[in-house]
């Protein structure tokens, strides 16, 4: 079995080890030499040149992704070529384009944040004031921790988007309602071509500046929230025809209602977890089901994992500089290196704890993860 992964980020290196468990031939096409998952990468080149993406699928079972930006002609032609696809082009296609996404979301009656498409200054002020004078604005495509998003109370705060966006594609942007929201959750499933879903617990997520931060599985005091967002990821999972793992950031309101905010068809940064704390990871798991495997069991295996972002950390340093220090002082906490240096914002790895007490799993997790933040 081989499985061609375009994109040479951290989310493809994960996927060596439980490919290597597995027997699974996995090849990398990266986009440039030293990413991060070149231990796997078979080939160097641009994921939007047809030719170099059909030359990388021509030996290899199915093809999935570690991000979403492969063009849709080139996956149209991999599709046209006879290639297995997984995720497909037209899932991808909502986890694309923002606005595309809340389209379908609203068009399947998914519970959404209000919102519309504005193209100028004028229809931004008729949101806002409908809207309390303060919203969401964000660019539809390209966006990701934290960039492509901004928080807007005047008319005149996105006019550069506005210019940029009539200079190139003519495309709006999107705006929200601000979500009064309690805490944000995230809702892991994977499914299958041949329909099976597994679900993962729900997650808590902590975001700061509009990265995450920490996770804790499962999301604490959720009641009867677990079943709602399992059905409701299913449901979105089942009616998108995703294949492969799904993300689906969720708002938990003030008045106790869920709301999606992204989705992803992808492993995902809030289930980095699962690699120590669950029966089988996300990354095996997306493996088995874009070859259409039986999916594993993802049950926890403990009561409580926390894993934590290793974000930024001294400039020109990599984490292994410091493992001498960490593991000494954390031998039961599990590292995972990127391979990447070390620069403000840039995750870089993370850490996960498990046990059976949730505040000191968080301030064990915590204590690893300063280690290699200061």
């Amino acid at each position: 079995m081989r499985v061609g992964v375009i994109g040479g980020g951290q989310l493809a290196r994960m996927m060596v080890p439980p490919a290597v468990a597995l027997g699974i031939d996995i090849r990398v096409l990266a986009e440039g030499e030293g990413m991060s998952a070149a231990i796997a990468a078979r080939a160097i080149g641009d994921y939007r040149d047809l030719d170099t993406v059909l030359a990388f699928a021509a030996d290899v079972d199915v093809i999935t992704f570690d991000h979403e930006h492969v063009p849709q002609n080139v996956l149209a032609a991999l599709v046209a070529a006879g290639h297995a696809v997984h995720p497909g082009p037209d899932a991808l296609a909502v986890a694309q384009d923002k606005i595309v996404m809340r389209e379908r979301l609203t068009g399947l009656g998914a519970p959404v944040p209000d919102w519309a498409v504005v193209h100028d200054a004028v229809a931004l002020g008729v949101f806002l004031d409908a809207h309390g004078g303060e919203a969401v604005v964000k660019t539809p495509r390209g966006g990701y921790d934290g960039k492509g998003v901004r928080v807007v109370r005047s008319t005149e705060a996105a006019d550069d988007w506005f210019a940029l966006a009539a200079a190139g594609t003519g495309e709006g942007l999107l705006v929200e309602e601000l979500v009064d929201f309690r805490r944000e959750l995230a809702q892991l499933v994977a499914r299958r071509p041949s329909g099976e879903v597994r679900a993962w617990p729900l997650v808590e997520t902590v975001q700061r500046d509009g990265v995450c931060a920490e996770v804790f599985a499962p999301a604490p005091s959720s009641g009867e929230l677990p079943e709602a967002a399992r059905a409701l990821a299913t449901r979105m999972a089942t009616e998108l025809g995703v294949t492969g793992v799904l993300a689906v950031e969720l708002f938990e309101t003030n008045d106790g209602r869920l709301l999606i905010n992204e989705l992803a068809m992808r492993p995902h940064n809030t289930g980095h977890w699962t690699i120590d704390g669950a029966v089988t990871s996300q990354f095996e798991q997306h493996l088995r089901a874009v070859l259409d495997l039986p999916l594993g069991d993802p049950s926890p295996i403990a009561p409580w994992s926390v894993m934590v972002n290793i974000l930024g950390g001294p400039t020109g340093a990599t984490m292994p500089d410091r493992y001498g220090v960490a593991f000494a002082d954390r031998p039961e906490v599990k590292f995972h290196s990127y391979g990447k240096e070390s620069r403000a914002g840039r995750k870089v790895g993370h850490v996960t704890a498990i046990g059976s007490e949730l505040d000191d799993t968080v301030a064990r997790a915590r204590a690893a993860a300063g280690f290699f933040q200061a």
